[in-house]
């Protein structure tokens, strides 16, 4: 039983109040003052405790025992039936001639009210490269500006003034983009805050990023991204080619296929980004290489049996090793 917060009597003080009344003899009217509730209420649980004893101190469903404008559950299963040769909610309703809102909270009360729902879940798709450089995943996060208001919402519990239409002045303080890539691998990460998602600063970052991984003798064979502007555009397909690296693309409204690169972002912003208050964006900016270096080297990740990526790394250098030895 989940009682209202505001809940004057809770199902032991019921017991009290009708055993006050019924077998200490109290008068309605002390009963109800010393439970700080009205005697019209005092007066129904003692109704209900002398006509089913304990068992009646139990919450009842508000629901009315009789319902004649209810529909029918013969009607309820075939707007299911149609449901599932995929009709519309306008089409069955059209069809059975019934309106449209009734038969739009048919199918959500069943379970039905969106078209996905027909579809089996689809079987989760995990996979991990075996070689560090293998594949590496890259994607871009947007994140509101800290003005000169301090903290937003996510801090202060208040979205009065934090709307963020661009950095023009005109309101808000405009947008900063986190720029990310992870090795699939080894899940080694190397993270950039620009000022924009655009081509030219989408293929400068590849071009670090690359040069990030080399530093740790990374080789890197492919990137994965999705279908934004900047990655559509020629200048990146031309870099991509230039720095002789196979560029693949999700497939359209399915983040889940470059899940790692969405995952990561999920534990930066828990970790960095809102994982402490900052007076303005360069402090924030200023905690990004020290979270960074925490995130590759101390923290361990749960996909790598606890291991660091940069110990996932080393054992992953030691191995092509032995591999090469014995070659």
């Amino acid at each position: 039983m989940k009682l209202h917060g505001n809940a004057a009597l809770t199902p032991n003080q019921r017991l009290r109040l009708a055993r006050r009344v019924v077998e200490e003899g109290w008068s309605l009217a002390e009963a109800a003052e010393a439970a700080e509730v009205s005697e019209r209420t005092a007066r129904k649980w003692v109704a209900r405790y002398r006509a089913e004893g304990e068992a009646g101190l139990a919450d009842r469903s508000s629901a009315p025992a009789s319902q004649p404008g209810a529909t029918p559950e013969e009607r309820i299963q075939a707007i299911a039936a149609l449901r599932r040769v995929r009709l519309t909610g306008a089409e069955i309703a059209e069809l059975l001639g019934m309106a449209l809102s009734t038969v739009q909270g048919i199918l959500t009360r069943i379970g039905l009210g969106k078209l996905s729902r027909l579809e089996p879940p689809e079987p989760p798709n995990r996979y991990e490269r075996k070689r560090a450089g293998e594949l590496l995943h890259i994607d871009v996060k947007k994140l509101g500006r800290i003005g000169p208001k301090g903290a937003g919402h996510r801090i202060t519990g208040s979205k009065r003034g934090q709307a963020n239409r661009g950095p023009d002045g005109k309101r808000g303080a405009g947008w900063e983009f986190v720029h990310i890539c992870v090795d699939d691998a080894t899940r080694l990460a190397y993270v950039e805050l620009l000022r924009d998602e655009k081509a030219t600063g989408c293929v400068g970052f590849l071009r670090r990023a690359l040069a990030f991984y080399r530093s740790h003798g990374i080789e890197v064979e492919r990137v994965m991204t999705d279908n934004g502007p900047g990655y559509r555009s020629v200048a990146h397909a031309v870099a991509c080619r230039a720095l002789r690296i196979k560029h693949l693309r999700t497939r359209p409204y399915r983040p889940r296929t470059n899940g790692k690169a969405e995952r990561f972002i999920r534990t930066l912003l828990a970790g960095w980004a809102y994982g402490a208050i900052y007076r303005s964006s360069a402090e924030r900016e200023a905690a990004l290489s020290g979270w960074l270096d925490f995130y590759n080297r101390r923290r361990p990740h749960g996909s790598l049996a606890h291991k660091t990526p940069l110990e996932r790394l080393t054992a992953l250098h030691q191995e092509n090793n032995l591999v090469g030895a014995y070659s």
